[in-house]
C-alpha cells in the first residue's frame, strides 16, 4: 500500500495551525468556557487585584463599557460576605465568558468546570508558558500526519477498481472527495489569521461528480 513521507521536523510547523483549527476546533472554541482556563483565570487576578484593565484585552472595545459595569457591580457585591462574593465572581466570570464569545460570533452555553481542557490546548498554554514550542508540534503535526495517512489510504486501496463495477466506483469516488476535502483544509487552515481570507465564491460546477 502507497504510504505519505514523514514531513521533516523543519517543515511540521507548516501545518501546526491546520490540524489545531480542524481536529481541535470545537475544543478551543470550549476553551474559554473552563473555569481553570485563561479568560477565567485572568478575571480571577483582576477582581484579587481590583484592575480590570486585565481581563479588557478579552473584549472588543466596543464591549468595554459593560465589562467595567460588570466588574464595578461583582466587586461592590463581594465586600458584603463570603456567599455574596462567590455569586459575584460567577456573575463576573459569566459575563466576561459571554462578552467574550459573542465578539469571536460563538454562543454561550455556560462555564464548564475546570479540567475540561483538551489535551492539545493544554498542550498550547503549556508551550506559551514555556516557551517552548518544539513539544506541542510535535503532538500536532502528529495527529495531521495520521489524518493525511488515513486518508490517502483509503483512496489509493480504491484506486484500482473495475470500470464496470459502479458499487466500487462509488466507493472510491467517496474516499477521493474525502481525502482532497481534508488536504484542502489542513492546508487553508495553515495560514495564520493574518493573512488568511475567506475563499471567493467557487464558480458553478457541470454535473457529474463533484468535491
Amino acid at each position: 500500500m502507497a504510504t505519505i513521507r514523514h514531513l521533516p521536523l523543519r517543515r511540521a510547523f507548516a501545518v501546526v495551525a491546520a490540524a489545531a483549527a480542524m481536529a481541535w476546533a470545537g475544543a478551543a472554541q470550549a476553551h474559554c468556557d473552563t473555569l481553570d482556563g485563561p479568560v477565567v483565570s485572568d478575571a480571577r487576578r483582576a477582581l484579587d487585584t481590583g484592575n480590570v484593565n486585565l481581563v479588557l484585552g478579552w473584549v472588543r472595545k466596543q464591549d468595554e463599557a459593560e465589562l467595567r459595569h460588570a466588574f464595578q457591580q461583582a466587586a461592590a457585591v463581594r465586600k458584603t460576605g463570603a456567599a455574596a462574593r462567590e455569586l459575584a465572581d460567577s456573575y463576573f466570570f459569566e459575563t466576561l465568558v459571554r462578552v467574550h464569545r459573542a465578539g469571536e460570533g460563538a454562543p454561550y452555553t455556560g462555564l464548564k468546570p475546570a479540567g475540561a481542557i483538551e489535551p492539545a490546548i493544554a498542550a498550547a498554554d503549556k508551550s506559551i508558558a514555556s516557551g517552548q514550542l518544539e513539544p506541542v508540534a510535535k503532538l500536532v503535526t502528529q495527529r495531521t500526519q495520521q489524518g493525511l495517512h488515513q486518508q490517502f489510504a483509503a483512496v489509493t486501496a480504491r484506486k484500482k477498481y473495475d470500470p464496470n463495477d459502479v458499487a466500487a466506483a462509488r466507493a472510491y469516488v467517496d474516499a477521493y472527495v474525502q481525502y482532497v476535502h481534508y488536504v484542502e483544509r489542513v492546508h487553508d487552515a495553515a495560514a495564520t489569521g493574518h493573512d488568511a481570507h475567506p475563499a471567493p465564491a467557487a464558480p458553478a460546477k457541470p454535473a457529474g461528480h463533484q468535491h
